[in-house]
């Protein structure tokens, strides 16, 4: 068997959560590889409306098993109020919810340095959720880091304060006035629910699913574009978002790869600092950001909003291998008569055909134009010039869409191929 890797092709938002829920049901495990609670993984069906953000989101379906792997980093606080939320609608998670040993843990310090990081940055931050994310995987990286299964150590209270001491003495650095106490309680009150879930070396768990012919889908967070190694550096995430990623983030070899899904929203939309070829700045932007409530799940932030990026979603298909395309939103775009896309790069009228190393400002996208369309609710049948749309990148990228989302909702979800 093969693990099927779904992720994001853009920077992020791309409506993940809700592809996942929808291909759920053709997978026995689903397993979230990389990122921590900067994730928001929105999921609607029925009268429901729900954001996930360490948790899978294969969650809701009770018959399925649900990983954490260890590429993941969790907040213990976050993952507790996360749990009781899922309880209130009837989801019995601890029976179908396994977290790796090898997850790291976010401290409340990890947060407070973040916060002090992201403030001392002034114009040049780079809009960090400030969920303690990227000092998080700074300790792992730096082999300081505490992780899932150190939770059950005799000595973890020691192995806690060393690190806590070591976040201290960082913090000097910094005029920032914080009050670690107040988080401690809740956070180690936390701690004790974690030890109640079903603790794995998910690494062995997931090859032996394998073995056993388990269908897995490997579930990516934030995007292709926030990828620490091949996104718009610095402006990206602390992890490994590509298909990679999906290899440390769950101990599997490259060599078990099946599909890979690459969810591209129909226009663009980035959260906090960075470049954005083609952003838009007047109301058309405003409009798409009204249209798509483009504001972000776990922030709330307005979120910017431009026209489809056909370089940067090249780019991101020739990193992934990614073999199928989803497009989300395409009923977003229900309100314009002329819908854009920007198919290179122009710097002093030369071309830029391929994703620069370094995205400046005087960059300037060129646009080819397309017809509108007016997607009918839960239409089983896409408008002709959406076809037209979706078979231009199919063109243009060599890969078939193989799914389009006309609206929030499970049943808003067409199957091309």
């Amino acid at each position: 068997m093969k693990i099927d890797v779904l992720l994001g092709i853009q920077w992020g938002d791309e409506g993940k959560g809700k592809v996942v829920d929808v291909l759920t049901p053709n997978y026995d495990i689903i397993a979230r590889f990389q990122g921590g609670p900067n994730a928001g993984h929105s999921l609607e069906f029925g009268n429901i409306r729900h954001v996930l953000h360490s948790i899978p989101s294969g969650i809701f379906h009770e018959e399925k098993i649900n990983i954490i792997g260890n590429g993941v980093v969790i907040d213990p606080i976050i993952f507790q109020n996360e749990v009781a939320d899922l309880q209130k609608l009837g989801v019995d998670v601890r029976r179908n919810l396994f977290i790796s040993r090898k997850a790291h843990l976010i401290l409340p310090s990890h947060r407070i340095l973040d916060a002090a990081s992201e403030a001392s940055k002034g114009k040049t931050k780079i809009g960090s959720t400030l969920k303690g994310i990227g000092p998080t995987y700074m300790d792992k990286i730096g082999r300081n880091g505490l992780r899932i299964g150190d939770i059950l150590r005799p000595d973890f209270p020691d192995l806690y304060t060393f690190l806590i001491n070591k976040h201290r003495n960082l913090l000097r650095q910094y005029d920032f006035s914080y009050h670690l106490e107040e988080e401690e309680e809740k956070w180690f009150e936390a701690i004790e629910e974690l030890k109640t879930f079903q603790l794995i070396d998910s690494e062995y768990f997931i090859n032996q699913a394998l073995c056993e012919g388990k269908k897995i889908l490997a579930e990516g967070a934030q995007g292709t574009l926030l990828d620490i190694d091949f996104g718009t550096y610095p402006f990206v995430t602390s992890s490994n978002t590509t298909t990679a990623g999906a290899c440390t983030g769950l101990g599997i070899p490259p060599n078990v790869i099946g599909e890979v899904f690459g969810i591209a929203k129909a226009y663009c939309t980035r959260v906090g600092s960075g470049p954005f070829p083609t952003e838009l700045f007047d109301e058309t932007g405003n409009q798409i950001r009204e249209y798509g409530n483009e504001f972000g799940a776990t922030t709330g932030r307005p979120r910017r909003c431009g026209w489809l990026d056909l370089l940067a979603l090249k780019y991101a298909i020739m990193i992934n291998g990614v073999t199928q395309l989803i497009i989300t939103k395409a009923d977003v775009l229900n309100f314009f008569d002329e819908i854009k896309v920007g198919m290179h790069y122009q710097f002093e009228d030369n071309d830029i055909t391929e994703f620069p190393f370094h995205l400046s400002d005087k960059l300037k996208p060129v646009f080819q134009s397309f017809k509108g369309w007016k997607i009918e609710n839960y239409s089983k049948n896409l408008p002709s010039k959406l076809n037209e749309y979706i078979e231009f990148l199919e063109k243009e990228t060599k890969i078939p869409v193989s799914m389009v989302s006309t609206g929030a909702n499970r049943e808003a979800m067409i199957f091309r191929k």
